[in-house]
């Protein structure tokens, strides 16, 4: 299984941002669709008071900063000249929603959409939209917002698909800003598969693609959990991808890219469990030779000479 898909973290989070601009962005595309890679995924279109495009919802109602570049544009414009599929990553509040806060997350994110949709719908290569709350249990209400958010993306856009990127609460599920690298205490396999029965069962119609984050649990773990994962996307009539995670949580610094041969376990568990596509999080940063991880552009060379791909570069 190769890595066909990738994140754009270009509102980063806890990863630390490479300042590129249209040029290094415009190398990093030609470079994705010579790997293979046929789908982007914006991660977030805003998060806080930063923002990707200069949106008029999220400056009056959110207070955001205008960002001196349309980046929406920019990966759009990009994606149509390589023959990649976009799918546009929601707003994502920092605080709504993890406060408990459920309907204020959805009310401005309903309001992104219609913005965005008016905006750039027309574009030939907008092909889907992305959930970017993440969650990995039957937390509060986010059913309810992912069912509320999926159904008026696809409204609008007259059923492009919707995406989420859950992960699992596995031995590997701690928080960036702590210091240790595991905790004891995990979901389990059985209740992993309970409550994402429940949550699915919720969702249905309304989100089409599940692909969960393959970094939380033990290696020995994932064969495992990625079968219980395809179980119940056919359940429920779910496409099943998987996101191969290419920066390492194993390590006292975070976050540096993967070592290869994790990478490629981690491929082979989810060809082995039947998913359909491996997307990533991502490319440019952990990846790319144009990454400023110098160890990214080793793992893309590791990569290439495994699937006999010619490198670019």
């Amino acid at each position: 299984m190769r890595i066909t898909g990738t994140f754009l973290d270009e509102i980063s989070h806890d990863i630390p941002h490479q300042n590129w601009g249209e040029a290094e962005w415009e190398r990093d595309f030609a470079i994705m669709q010579k790997t293979g890679i046929d789908t982007v995924i914006l991660i977030r279109c805003g998060h806080r008071r930063w923002m990707t495009f200069p949106s008029q919802t999220l400056s009056a109602k959110q207070g955001c900063f205008n960002p001196p570049l349309d980046l929406v544009d920019l990966f759009l414009r990009l994606a149509e000249k390589y023959r990649i599929d976009f799918y546009f990553g929601l707003y994502d509040s920092g605080q709504y929603w993890s406060a408990g806060q459920y309907q204020k997350e959805v009310d401005i994110n309903l309001q992104v959409i219609d913005e965005v949709w008016a905006r750039y719908g027309y574009r030939k290569a907008f092909k889907g939209w992305y959930l970017s709350q993440e969650v990995s249990r039957k937390t509060g209400q986010m059913t309810d917002v992912y069912a509320s958010m999926g159904r008026h993306c696809k409204d609008i856009s007259t059923g492009l698909p919707v995406l989420i990127s859950p992960y699992i609460d596995g031995i590997k599920n701690v928080s960036s800003a702590e210091a240790g690298l595991s905790k004891t205490s995990t979901v389990g396999l059985a209740q992993h598969e309970k409550e994402w029965n429940e949550i699915l069962d919720g969702i249905r119609g309304v989100v089409d693609i599940v692909a969960f984050q393959d970094g939380h649990v033990d290696y020995n773990e994932l064969y495992d959990y990625l079968q219980v994962n395809k179980m119940l996307m056919e359940k429920h009539h779910l496409r099943c991808w998987t996101n191969c995670e290419s920066f390492d949580r194993d390590m006292p610094i975070k976050f540096l890219p993967i070592k290869w041969e994790k990478l490629l376990l981690k491929l082979q568990a989810a060809e082995q469990a039947g998913l359909e596509k491996a997307i990533t999080f991502e490319f440019s940063h952990f990846m790319s030779p144009n990454s400023c991880y110098l160890q990214a552009g080793h793992l893309y060379q590791r990569y290439c000479e495994h699937f006999h791909i010619q490198p670019g570069g």
